[in-house]
């Protein structure tokens, strides 16, 4: 959440930074500090009231004392007139302030004022490429050597869920397994703690991250709960309604879980494969540190991501995403882009994120600084997509009707060759 202070004091330059992204937040940005000098003119007048009425109270004892009993009952009949309009004010700043804070909750983060403005993925900027094997092209599909080597089952995930479900099975299930192990091994060496998440979350932390209320279409609803769409969303909760020490900072969290997403906005993109499903698995990285240490940790985060395609000796490129393609909570975005030999480009396995103090203040952490209490930065990344990783594996290490095993997960495959 943005700081509303901050918009309504410096209106065009926050208005100017919103309108980089792809829309026109002009009317409202308006509206919300429209809202905001309503509810502190409000507040004023409750101050006002409630001075006024702290003055006549103290009059009634000694006009009492005095037995002035008639300007004793004014003086109540305008204490209850005033404790009347007291109520209907403070009901109109809390009506106020839950306008403002549903409109506030609406409103993305600003584009960082450094990054690549643009309207879509077509503005990405490559920052580098890194091939540690070949380039190669062909047309085998991820999913035709997953069904060929029976490491996954489409038609039986469709069977026991539906569309984009997928039952990993024998090799596939080994897989899975040894790459959760290999990851999770390898960030928690860097410094990261490791956590295992509940999968289901209240709607608080939700809002937390950024997922509601805006993406609420979806994300999967349990009762009054919700199926996590990314192990973000617990982990950068961890700390919500916390005042941290500044010692503590920064923090590293880590955690394999599966995630849940509805993908309501992807209607017929990769329908086929394991690219895009509702139940994916992912080894997620967050940070929390302190704001003058935020970019920096940015350039480790994208690091620590980039290290695990090194491991695996994958094709991959670099990209920083322009202002209209960055996400909702994020001010500014690294994307790291595998290579898909039978798409013949580069596809999304992780994308890192700095969310500055966005997330923070929705969630209210804090650490103690000299200045007070700080809002903390808080930066997210996938380290990796294991689904998305599974795939690149595939098409990558297939090889004249072979399918070599990358030297990483040779230990947990009898150091064969090949699957």
């Amino acid at each position: 959440m943005l700081d509303i202070n901050k918009i309504e004091t410096e209106l065009k330059y926050y208005t100017t930074q919103l309108n980089k992204r792809s829309g026109d937040f002009t009317k409202v940005l308006q509206e919300a500090v429209k809202k905001n000098s309503s509810r502190k003119e409000h507040l004023r007048q409750v101050e006002e009231l409630k001075a006024e009425k702290n003055q006549i109270s103290k009059l009634i004892p000694s006009l009492m004392k005095d037995k002035k009993t008639k300007e004793v009952e004014d003086c109540k009949t305008k204490v209850t007139k005033i404790n009347l309009d007291i109520d209907k004010l403070d009901k109109k700043v809390q009506e106020l302030e839950t306008e403002l804070n549903n409109a506030m909750l609406q409103i993305p983060n600003i584009p960082h004022e450094k990054i690549v403005e643009g309207a879509d993925e077509d503005s990405n900027l490559e920052i580098k490429k890194n091939n540690l094997m070949p380039i190669k092209k062909h047309d085998m599909a991820h999913w035709d050597i997953a069904t060929k080597w029976n490491i996954a089952d489409f038609d039986l995930g469709a069977k026991i869920s539906g569309s984009r479900f997928v039952v990993y099975k024998s090799l596939g299930a080994q897989l899975i397994r040894a790459i959760i192990d290999v990851l999770l091994k390898h960030h928690s060496k860097n410094g990261y703690q490791e956590f295992y998440l509940p999968l289901i979350v209240n709607e608080i932390n939700m809002v937390g991250t950024g997922q509601l209320p805006k993406f609420a279409e979806d994300a999967y609803k349990v009762g009054d709960q919700y199926l996590i769409p990314t192990a973000e969303v617990p982990l950068t909760n961890i700390h919500r309604d916390e005042i941290l020490n500044a010692d503590q900072l920064p923090l590293k969290y880590t955690a394999y879980t599966q995630c849940f997403r509805q993908e309501a906005g992807s209607a017929g993109r990769d329908t086929k494969g394991i690219i895009r499903l509702h139940q994916f698995n992912k080894v997620e990285l967050v940070k929390i540190v302190h704001p003058s240490e935020s970019m920096n940790e940015l350039e480790k985060l994208l690091k620590d991501a980039e290290d695990i395609l090194n491991l695996f000796k994958l094709p991959y490129r670099v990209v920083e995403l322009c202002s209209g393609d960055i996400g909702f909570s994020a001010t500014k975005t690294y994307d790291l882009e595998v290579w898909f030999p039978s798409q013949n480009k580069y596809r999304e396995i992780s994308s890192c994120s700095n969310c500055g103090d966005f997330q923070a203040r929705r969630m209210k952490t804090r650490f103690k600084s000299e200045k007070g209490n700080e809002f903390v930065h808080t930066l997210n990344g996938s380290g990796l997509a294991i689904d998305r990783l599974i795939a690149a594996i595939l098409e990558n290490y297939w090889e004249d009707d072979k399918l070599l095993i990358p030297e990483v997960l040779k230990p947990y495959f009898d150091n064969k060759e090949y699957f």
